[in-house]
């Protein structure tokens, strides 16, 4: 008599193939069950409510309000030149003359500005009186045209 073709391993893996099939079929029919198919359109359609969040109950015409093309910006806002006054006052917090750099706090905004000798047209000291001007550098706000207070 000559051994059986088919083996315990065949075996097994033709369960555990007709296992998955099984499994397969079963997630199938429960998609099915759980379809939305059924369901009217009302229950399909979300509302955007006055502050842009998706709702299931309609907004209430009260809150609505009227926006005009002209009021919608897409893009970047243009940047309107706003003509500041240049020349601030403040006082030295910290300047080191060994190095050469120091702090100047903004008397109207208490902002702290970094000066380096350089912006400097008199020598400054600790707790000096002084107006500057303030221009951007590469890491951020520097004082410039720095000069004692009388």
């Amino acid at each position: 008599m000559a051994k059986s073709q088919e083996t315990w391993n065949k075996k097994e893996l033709e369960k555990k193939k007709q296992q998955k099939k099984k499994e397969k079929e079963a997630r199938k029919e429960e998609r099915k069950a759980n379809a939305k198919e059924g369901q009217s359109l009302d229950d399909m359609i979300a509302y955007v409510d006055e502050n842009g969040n998706l709702t299931s109950t309609p907004p209430d015409p009260k809150k609505r309000r009227i926006i005009h093309e002209s009021e919608i910006e897409i893009g970047v806002p243009k940047q309107v030149n706003v003509v500041q006054d240049t020349v601030r006052k403040g006082t030295v917090t910290f300047f080191n003359d060994a190095k050469g750099y120091g702090f100047i706090k903004d008397s109207e905004t208490q902002e702290s500005v970094f000066v380096h000798i350089n912006g400097l047209m008199h020598p400054i000291k600790e707790n000096n009186k002084v107006t500057f001007e303030v221009e951007m550098g590469f890491k951020g706000p520097n004082a410039v045209k720095v000069k004692l207070d009388n």
